[in-house]
């Protein structure tokens, strides 16, 4: 994309509003804009970054044998009055009436729904194990929606339910969706520590948030510093293996991580004193097993092998989509701008012209532009008719992993230069060895 093409509304003073490091840059950066409290148009590379997050959350989905299907945003209220959550669930819920005066609410969650869908067509244990997602936005009325999107009313959530013929197939499902969320958030660049967690409205025994450690954190977290070094990495999961994944599932939660909510000051006292830590994090995620806290409300049944009927046993679990965006920011970041890790990043590389209008310059970074795009990668070029220090602020504040500088001097010698984002490293290279240098490292992503 050609920046003097492209709507990228960028704002050089910090806005009033904005209260913690995501939200500014966010604003500033042109991906939102405020349409109401908590409520935001998600401009163009705000978007870009939005699909990418998006995009891997179905690829581990699918990885993992879960289902995508896409549900309403309208419920009807009578789902809820089933399970017994409508009245519970609080002043969160927007209820609306339609034209008929039937009872609406814009769904915070989906578990009644996709209880009603599974009974509608499932009845017997020889289509189980079944586990079916989806990406939807949700709403839920903040009494102060804050933060941006890490705090809004409005949001985009994956949810995905699993429905199982026992408790054993069900926690399996439970062991399986934290295997694929910790390949979910590593592939993001993030570090999301599983932390034992109270389960809230959803209801049910067994469940874990998934907290990025951040400053700006809503949660106060406990844990052993050892939990932060540990990665899933490219090891191979065959997710039906049950041993294989509740392995992962334990090496992962055996070590202390919990949240304010379930702190155990006695077992966290049993840490060596030097890996004990105290801090704040951004829930990104969370799994539940609840059993058949809805499939009993709502008769949601299946005939076993033996041909009696049981209430299957379910789960849910959800992962933080447009929350996602402002966790990698507050994780990411620096005094200039936002440092995008290579798996979501809006554009994969910034090409800055400094002398516009110079026939070799413009040549050399048509050049280069052509040649990415030929390898896959999407880049942006900076075509605009600017001073070189504006060029540069704005490549920092949107964050873009690298950037290829290109100017009169560099090509008389033969060479552009490769700069790093994260580290300011620059490399002086042929252009065509930029190229190759920038579809080896993406090739990893």
């Amino acid at each position: 994309m050609r920046l003097t093409r492209y709507f990228l509304p960028v704002l050089k003073e910090n806005p009033a509003e904005a209260q913690i490091v995501s939200h500014r840059y966010m604003l500033r950066a042109g991906m939102i804009k405020q349409q109401a409290a908590g409520i935001y148009s998600w401009l163009p590379m705000g978007f870009k970054v939005l699909k990418r997050i998006e995009q891997i959350v179905h690829e581990e989905q699918i990885r993992a044998g879960h289902i995508p299907l896409l549900m309403p945003t309208l419920q009807p209220a009578d789902l809820w009055r089933e399970s017994g959550r409508y009245d519970d669930y609080g002043q969160e819920m927007l209820r609306i009436k339609d034209r008929h005066d039937r009872d609406m609410l814009y769904g915070p969650t989906n578990e009644e729904m996709i209880t009603d869908i599974f009974r509608s067509h499932v009845g017997s244990y020889k289509d189980l194990p079944l586990t079916l997602y989806h990406i939807q936005w949700k709403f839920r009325d903040e009494v102060r929606p804050r933060f941006g999107v890490m705090r809004g009313r409005e949001f985009l959530m994956k949810d995905g339910y699993n429905f199982d013929v026992d408790k054993a197939a069900a926690l399996h499902a439970y062991n399986r969706h934290m295997v694929s969320y910790l390949r979910t958030y590593e592939r993001m660049g993030l570090t999301a520590i599983p932390m034992r967690a109270a389960s809230g409205p959803i209801g049910g025994d067994n469940t874990h948030e998934f907290l990025v450690l951040a400053a700006t954190g809503e949660s106060e977290v406990f844990y052993d510093s050892a939990v932060t070094d540990l990665k899933l990495g490219q090891r191979e999961v065959d997710f039906d293996d049950r041993d294989q994944v509740k392995a992962i599932c334990d090496e992962f939660t055996t070590l202390y991580a919990r949240t304010d909510e379930t702190h155990d000051a006695a077992l966290f006292d049993a840490v060596p004193e030097e890996r004990r830590k105290v801090g704040r994090g951004i829930e990104v995620g969370q799994i539940f097993y609840f059993g058949t806290k809805y499939s009993e409300a709502m008769g949601a049944n299946v005939v076993t092998a033996d041909g009696s009927r049981v209430p299957v046993e379910m789960g849910s679990h959800g992962i933080g989509v447009s929350r996602l965006l402002g966790a990698i920011i507050e994780a990411s970041h620096d005094d200039k701008g936002i440092i995008w890790p290579e798996g979501v990043t809006p554009f994969h590389a910034g090409i800055v012209n400094l002398k516009q209008g110079d026939a070799a310059t413009d040549a050399a970074c048509d050049a280069i532009y052509t040649a990415l795009k030929a390898k896959g990668l999407d880049p942006l070029y900076d075509d605009r008719d600017e001073r070189a220090g504006a060029k540069f602020a704005t490549m920092d504040l949107i964050g873009l992993p690298w950037r290829v500088t290109v100017g009169p001097r560099g090509l008389a010698n033969g060479v552009v230069e490769l700069t790093s984002r994260r580290t300011g490293v620059s490399e002086e290279l042929t252009a065509e060895a930029a190229v190759a240098r920038l579809a080896e490292i993406y090739a990893d992503w």
